[in-house]
Order: C-alpha cells, then structure tokens, then sequence
C-alpha cells in the first residue's frame, strides 16, 4: 500500500467500504486489482500491499480519516511478519472488518491456531485462482456480511433512537438479524434529529423513527409494522401448501432446503428473524466444514437463500397461535387471523430465553440488560466493562466476542468452572484471553442504574456474601424452554413443554393426547398424523446446531412416508 493510496481515499472522503489484499506476490496483487475492479465496481474502493508493514500503515491512516475497514485478506508467508500477526494486529485495530488469512495446505494448522485466537473470520487455501471462482465469491459474502454489521452511509434507511430506548434497541436487533440496511441516528448525539424527532411525535419522544429514502417516515413501529414497512414478507402467498415448516432456526431451514429441493410446495414461518437461537450466536467454531468458524447469522442467512432458491416461501414477523386437524389437512391459524392448510407440517420452533427474576432487572432490559449476544450492542460498550451471565457454550462464544471491544468481560457462572458444561476448545480461548475474567459459584442477586445499567450485584453462593461490579451492559445466557405453549391444546408435550414424537408416544398411549392412527407413528411424527417435531422443541433432542440440522433433514423421509397416505 502506497501512501499515493491513502491520500487518494482521504480526498475523495468515498464511502464504499475498504478491501485490502496483501500478499508478497505482486503480479498476484495486479491481477486481483484488475478483476476485482471489473467485479466490483466502484462498490468498494480497493487497496493492496506487498509488506505487512506498508499495510499497518496504511490501515492506521485510513482509519485516521474514517475509511470503513471492510475486508483484510493476508497470506500466511510475509516478509517481516506471519499473515496470523498481520491479522492480530488488524483486529486490534479495526475490530469490525472482516479477517482472511490464506495459506497452502501445510501452513493450515497456523491458521487454525489463529482461528483459536479470534484473528481469523474466514480462512482460504492458496492457490487461489482463479480468482473469479476461488476469491472473489467468498469476499462477495463476507462483504454482505459486514455491510449487515457496519451500515455505512449510501441509500439506506435511518433508524432515529436511543442507545437508552428499549424499543430502540428491538428495532435495531430485528433489522440486524433480518441483514436489512440501516444508519443508526442516535438522538442524544444528534440535535438536529431529535427536533425532528419532536416534531414528529411529540413529547416525551416517540421512538424509534424510521426515515426511508424516499421522504416516508414512520413513528415508533412495532416489529411486524416494521417488517411490512421495510418489505419484509409477512403473509402468505396462498392458502394451501404440501408442508409448512413453523420455525426458521437451523433445524426448521434444513426441513425447508431439503422439501423445496425435493419438490414439495413448502411455506416456513418465523416469529422473529433467520437462525433462531443460533442466528445470535457470534461465532460457531465447531460447525463441520467450517475451520475458521461461522457466524450464527451467516449460517442462518445462507440457508434460508437456499431454500428460498429451491422455491420455498418465507414469512417473517409472523406467528403460529393454533393448530387443528380437518382431514386431509392440518390447518394453522397465524396471529393476525389468517389460516394456512397444508398435507404436512414441521414443528421447529425451538427455545425461547428463560427469564432471570432479579430486583431491577425488568425495568433495564433494552438499556443495559440484553438476552443473548445482542451483537448490535457490541459498539455501543466499547471500552467499557461487561458482564456475561452463565457458563454454556453461548455464553462462551459471547464473551468472546465481546472482549474485542470491552475493556474487561467478567463470567458469572454458578458452576465450580467452566468444564465440561462448556466445550473444551470454548474453554481453552477464554483461559487464554487476557480481557476475560471468570467468577465461579456466584449468581446475580440484583442489578441497578438510573436509566441504565450501571451495577450487577453478585451473591456467593456457599457464603451469601454479596458485592458490587460496575458493568455498563450484562448480557444473559441463562437457559431456555421449549417454544410450544401455542400447541399446548393440540400436541402431546412431556412434563417440562418438549413435544413427544416417534417411540415415545406409543409409551403415552391412553392419555388424551396420545396416538390415534392406525398404523405407528413415524420418526419425528407427534400424535396428530403428519404434524412432525424436530430441533430443540422436540423431547429427546441433542441440542447441537448440527444435530437440529440432521434432524430437519431426515424427518423429511417421514414426511414422505405420510404423503403417500393422504
């Protein structure tokens, strides 16, 4: 990278996002040049260097005069420094930007090591050309993927709020998740916007306020408003389909990959947004084909391109309330009152977050107190204390992903330690992370602030002892339920809400939900004939996301096997 570079940038004051390549190899750097211009345009404004050091100071100077790091791509062989040191450092310096090592195959375990280390976002074997099949796809997505993060400028929406409004927060959370474009304004740093905000809704201040590009404006929108706003699709198409998937998590997408792929008319319908549960999770590092780790909302957003490229239909912001059976059909009654008949339905409606009763905690949520990672809040702590509340495998990655921003990330955990409720690899990276500390034995007896989250008061355990923490965010992962209540009337559930399926309801036969066919109950199959559970909800489950995609694809077998019948 020359300086020529970056005062070109700091005079044009651009706002397409940065991609730095940096490899040893010039005539490799030219051709990149040439085909990624042709590729992309004037989408992103391209810069590349042949030394680590030309890099690091081109990087410093670009984020001097505000350029948008989007994506660092760094061969493992440099002179003078690893590419896993380049991306080190790169992390440190532009923690938002997308990091990709590349290195032939014997180099892989550095890059493995790195990935251990959260350097790493994407990992490349060299050679890597052609470019316009080996490179230039891959930094297709994680560019998507950054720009759903980073939200620089353009033509996007602007979503006017507090950092202090819970319903501020909720917008911003469901359009993050649904990678819908946006600016945030905040109206406590903006004068400006907040008059207009005023004069908008009155006061006390409406919020959020949602300014489209073209001149519209929509005042404190609920999330099924908004996603209808934002051209979300909430309603269905048609009124019948061969199978409705009720649920859009990992187990709920493979089902509707696998019946789209297969030909079946397949509608999928989420409450919220892609990815469940695991659509929050900051990183999955134990998801096989994935050495560097995927994001829960990467590995949600590519799936449900997928199905909807096999043709399935996909509702958002939408709610199943009811279920009943009029042979051939099963009917499904949504929130808004619509109903959906299908020949077959899955269940994939995994968990919803348990509910942490602590004095205070309530009147905080939104403001300081979040359930999950909430990964649009990590810029908003930046460089200020945050506590992470439990000792699973979430709240393992969310620490993690926090200690890139906060000054110090404290663990609560009421376990003696970390292993083995956590898994071990989990476990290794926090031990090694200086930013994170880990508090055994204790829970949260309260939390206070005016406004906002200030302190966490802690409770011992074995002694009753209690002490405060200053904590400017709490993030909780403090176990789920099983999302069926909604079914309570029509699906037989075990004593704890998880849905019985298969086997398990010939040992309930007699009971008023118990199984009335004829022949047995298929794998996955509840006691309604072609009403299948899969995923977290079901009883018996292995809740792991790879097994909940397992499962989302062979109860399709089932699926079949009921087809044949009606």
């Amino acid at each position: 990278m020359t300086p020529k570079s970056v005062s070109q940038w700091m005079s044009k004051r651009v706002l397409q996002p940065v991609v730095l390549l940096v490899d040893s190899d010039a005539e490799l750097l030219a051709r990149f040049e040439a085909e990624a211009r042709e590729h992309w345009g004037d989408r992103c404004y391209l810069i590349t260097a042949t030394t680590p050091a030309d890099a690091l100071s081109g990087l410093i100077g670009l984020l001097g005069a505000g350029a948008p790091i989007a994506l660092v791509v760094a061969a493992q062989r440099l002179a003078g420094m690893s590419g896993v040191e380049l991306l080190r450092q790169t992390r440190r310096l532009a923690p938002s930007a997308r990091c990709v090592l590349a290195a032939d195959l014997e180099r892989a375990g550095a890059a493995f090591a790195a990935s251990d280390l959260g350097a790493l976002d994407y990992f490349l074997v060299k050679p890597w050309e052609p470019l316009a099949e080996k490179l230039l796809p891959v930094l297709d997505r994680l560019l998507e993927e950054w720009r759903a993060e980073a939200r620089p400028g353009g033509d996007s929406l602007r979503l006017a709020g507090s950092r202090w409004s819970p319903e501020s927060y909720a917008a911003k959370e469901f359009l993050s998740r649904n990678l819908v474009r946006y600016r945030w304004v905040d109206v406590d740093e903006d004068p400006a916007m907040r008059e207009v905000v005023e004069q908008l809704g009155g006061r006390p201040l409406k919020l959020p306020v949602v300014f489209f590009p073209d001149g519209r404006q929509v005042v404190a929108p609920t999330l099924r408003a908004l996603a209808d706003e934002v051209g979300l699709k909430t309603a269905p198409a048609h009124p019948f389909y061969d199978l409705v998937v009720v649920g859009c998590g990992p187990a709920g997408l493979a089902s509707a990959v696998y019946g789209a792929s297969e030909g079946l008319h397949t509608l999928v319908v989420e409450q919220s947004a892609p990815g469940g549960q695991a659509g929050t999770s900051s990183m999955i590092e134990n998801y096989l084909g994935f050495p560097a780790g995927v994001s829960g909302a990467d590995l949600a957003m590519r799936a449900m391109t997928q199905a909807q490229r096999f043709g399935a239909e996909i509702l958002t912001a939408q709610e199943v309330v009811g279920l009943r059976r009029e042979d051939p059909y099963r009917v499904l009654r949504l929130a808004d009152g619509r109903e959906v008949y299908a020949h077959a339905v899955v269940i994939a409606t995994g968990m919803r977050v348990r509910q942490l009763e602590v004095p205070g905690l309530e009147r905080l949520l939104g403001i300081g107190v979040y359930y999950g990672a909430a990964a649009t809040e990590a810029a908003t702590y930046r460089g200020q204390p945050v506590v992470v509340v439990g000792g699973a495998n979430s709240a393992g990655q969310g620490a993690l992903f926090f200690s890139r921003t906060a000054s110090r990330v404290t663990m609560l955990i009421k376990k003696p330690s970390l292993a083995p409720w956590m898994s071990q690899y989990l476990v290794d990276r926090i031990a090694a992370a200086e930013s994170i500390d880990v508090v055994p034995g204790v829970e949260v007896a309260a939390v206070a602030g005016e406004g906002r989250l200030e302190r966490v008061e802690v409770c011992e355990l074995a002694s009753g002892a209690k002490r405060w923490l200053d904590a400017a965010a709490m993030f909780l992962f403090v176990g789920a339920s099983p999302r069926s209540e909604m079914l309570a009337d029509s699906l037989a559930r075990d004593e704890r809400g998880f849905l019985s399926t298969g086997a398990d309801l010939s040992r309930r036969r007699g009971e008023p939900l118990a199984w009335s066919a004829a022949r047995e109950p298929l794998m996955f199959e509840t006691n309604v004939p072609g009403v299948f559970a899969v995923g977290d909800v079901r009883a018996g489950a292995n809740r792991r996301v790879a097994a909940a995609v397992g499962e989302g694809s062979a109860v399709m077998y089932s699926v079949h096997k009921h087809l044949t019948t009606v």
